[in-house]
């Protein structure tokens, strides 16, 4: 019988790493806990170790380390982005489940790549931002990349046993989000609650937000030129408020390939983990009501104008997704904490990007980083002179 696999999860107390968590504890057999990351959260973290007892927790800074309490003896603290390598490409460790936020993760996650170690990747930033990076680290290391968002994972089943020559196009769906039928007027005047109402995913309040802009959806574009090797122009959206096909492949004979599910992380969690096999997860079978009244649409990019910038981005290449990305960290933080309009996110993000100055040299992973940087301070500075919305 074949010992259990090391997993370090990175992000280990946001709303993944906790689902992957839960999966990885239905399993003691298959997997074992060697690492968990986290940038500040050390109550939970804590907690988490106290639990799965790792060789390795890591905290962004060592001033957050007073609250994780008493560890279990074997437990090591470590810190940073050095702290972070470390427990990403230790020997105990097979599978790296990349869920932490940010930029912190990049290179910790290429360098286990580079080492072989199975990348379940459920950090939208590493594809975007510095896809060419990892994908070349991993073919080096010969590391396999298992896409953990709901919709890429439906791709990468639907692509099993199938030529990539063959593909026509891939179709990424999306639910729409809470302002799928809402007016601009309204859009424009929506609270925060209203924007994280999301009508069918349980998320993070970013990703949330970003699920109501569509910018989410546009990032996804992004990321599936990486993980699949195909041209923007390949890749589609359409909206599907059901959420019950998460992505489907449409192939030259006219085939079309989908992948069906409940909205639940944990089922591409244990497919990243546990592929080619698939685990037992006793879960919410899909419900025959869930089956009746499908609708799919085209996104009206009127009012949803973040998949354009997305496309934009994508085939512009270079630092340009990293930029993109970057200001719309920076506009959605501003809009959850009440300085910005929900309108005026992707405006924000727009006028960075057509502000961004090109680089006509091949791109550096460090020209990646300070374009983060840099795209950051930009947004903000744009949204410091805009008037703050009157609620």
């Amino acid at each position: 019988m074949r010992p259990p696999r090391g997993v370090a999860v990175l992000g280990s107390t946001g709303s993944v790493g906790r689902s992957a968590l839960d999966v990885i504890a239905r399993f003691p057999g298959k997997f074992r806990v060697t690492a968990l990351c986290a940038r500040r959260n050390a109550k939970r973290l804590g907690e988490q170790a106290r639990r799965f007892s790792p060789f390795i927790v890591c905290l962004s800074e060592e001033r957050y380390a007073g609250d994780l309490g008493r560890l279990p003896s074997r437990t090591r603290v470590v810190f940073g982005e050095k702290g972070m390598t470390e427990a990403a490409c230790s020997d105990s460790t097979g599978i790296v489940l990349a869920a932490a936020s940010g930029v912190s993760s990049i290179r910790p996650v290429i360098a286990a790549a580079t080492r072989g170690k199975r990348i379940a990747l459920a950090n939208k930033e590493l594809l975007v931002m510095a896809g060419r990076f990892l994908v070349k680290a991993a073919r080096s290391g010969g590391s396999e990349i298992i896409p953990v968002d709901s919709e890429h994972s439906a791709v990468f089943q639907s692509i099993q046993g199938h030529r990539r020559e063959d593909i026509l196009r891939v179709i990424l769906t999306a639910s729409g989000g809470p302002f799928r039928n809402s007016t601009l007027r309204a859009m424009r005047d929506a609270t925060v609650t209203q924007a994280l109402g999301h009508p069918t995913w349980r998320m993070g309040s970013k990703i949330t937000v970003d699920s109501a802009t569509l910018m989410n959806k546009g990032l996804e574009v992004i990321e599936a030129t990486w993980l699949f090797g195909l041209p923007p122009s390949k890749i589609d959206v359409l909206i599907h408020p059901q959420s019950v096909v998460h992505s489907m492949v449409e192939y030259i004979d006219g085939s079309l390939i989908a992948q069906l599910g409940v909205p639940d992380m944990r089922i591409p969690i244990g497919y990243a983990l546990s592929w080619p096999e698939r685990l037992p997860l006793e879960l919410p079978r899909l419900a025959r009501h869930r089956m009746d009244g499908w609708i799919f649409e085209p996104p009206d990019r009127k009012r949803f104008p973040a998949l354009a910038l997305a496309y934009a981005a994508a085939e512009s290449g270079g630092t340009a997704p990293a930029v993109m990305n970057a200001a719309n960290e920076a506009a959605v933080g501003a809009f959850l904490s009440g300085r910005i309009r929900f309108t005026e996110i992707v405006g924000i993000v727009g006028n960075v990007l057509a502000g961004w100055r090109r680089k006509s040299r091949p791109v550096t992973l460090s020209d990646v980083i300070r374009a983060d940087t840099e795209a950051r301070q930009d947004a903000e500075r744009r949204i410091s002179k805009m008037r703050t919305p009157e609620r």
